[in-house]
């Protein structure tokens, strides 16, 4: 088997204060695919905790304390890939890829919209350049699993207060429209093919008791290519220690090496 947890750290130090390494330590991972580090590798390095697993890799933003993205790997991969290509992209450490063989493992932070409209027009520009980009490896019949915080709630069961929302960021029907063209498209959402529940939430907001009501989103992913469907055995998300304001969402595959 083949464990691979996404999490965004909101801040890969916080959550080491909140005790996610010791945490991580227990799971036997093959992957981690974290999003929100907000900290340059040079801050890290001296500290062997944030290099958990046998290969660790830091994808950081520009803007000290902002973004970044990060790939912590128990199997040396063939190749490391920092960035997308996409000037706009990688200036705030959004993509990080790990490639064995036709396999690409993908760490992913996507746009919020909800700080601005200027940051809702980032997100879209994204959107659109991306899912033809996720479309081409599909149809060169490579394996893809995109791990990260999509910043997307795909249906009424994905987010708490749905009536609510329908007009914000994280919940446009534009936004979800764009998700359910990638269901269509080549990819599946790794973990509605296990879990079909409804309350099964990534995020919570930090005002009021939202994490305490469940009040929640969901809104990190394993988006994986079709022909990775029949690997896809078992979907979680932990939510017995307050790690970040997101869970960490684990699923495990058949052996993908």
């Amino acid at each position: 088997m083949f464990k691979i947890i996404s999490f965004n750290a909101n801040g890969i130090r916080a959550a080491e204060r909140k005790g996610f390494f010791d945490w991580l330590a227990a799971q036997d991972a093959d992957a981690v695919c974290i999003q929100e580090t907000k900290a340059q590798e040079h801050q890290l390095s001296a500290n062997p905790v944030f290099s958990p697993l046998a290969h660790n890799y830091y994808h950081d933003a520009v803007k000290k304390g902002y973004s970044g993205t990060a790939l912590y790997l128990k199997h040396q991969p063939d190749e490391v890939i920092k960035g997308i290509g996409w000037p706009e992209i990688d200036e705030e450490g959004r993509y990080i890829e790990a490639r064995y063989g036709d396999l690409s493992l993908i760490s992913l932070y996507m746009h919020s919209g909800t700080s601005g409209d200027h940051r809702q027009v980032k997100k879209e520009a994204f959107m659109a350049k991306f899912l033809p980009y996720l479309q081409e490896k599909a149809a060169n019949g490579q394996r893809v699993i995109v791990c990260g915080d999509i910043n997307i709630a795909h249906t009424e069961k994905d987010i708490k207060n749905w009536r609510g929302n329908l007009k914000n960021s994280g919940f446009l029907p534009h936004e979800r429209e764009w998700l359910s063209e990638l269901f269509s498209s080549g990819y599946t959402d790794a973990f509605r093919l296990i879990n079909q529940e409804d309350h099964q939430y990534t995020w919570w907001s930090q005002r009021g008791q939202a994490r305490a009501n469940n009040v929640g989103w969901r809104i990190d992913y394993h988006i994986v290519s079709d022909n990775l469907i029949p690997m896809v055995k078992n979907a979680a998300i932990y939510t017995d220690e307050q790690l970040s304001d997101h869970a960490p969402l684990i699923l495990t595959y058949d052996d993908l090496l």
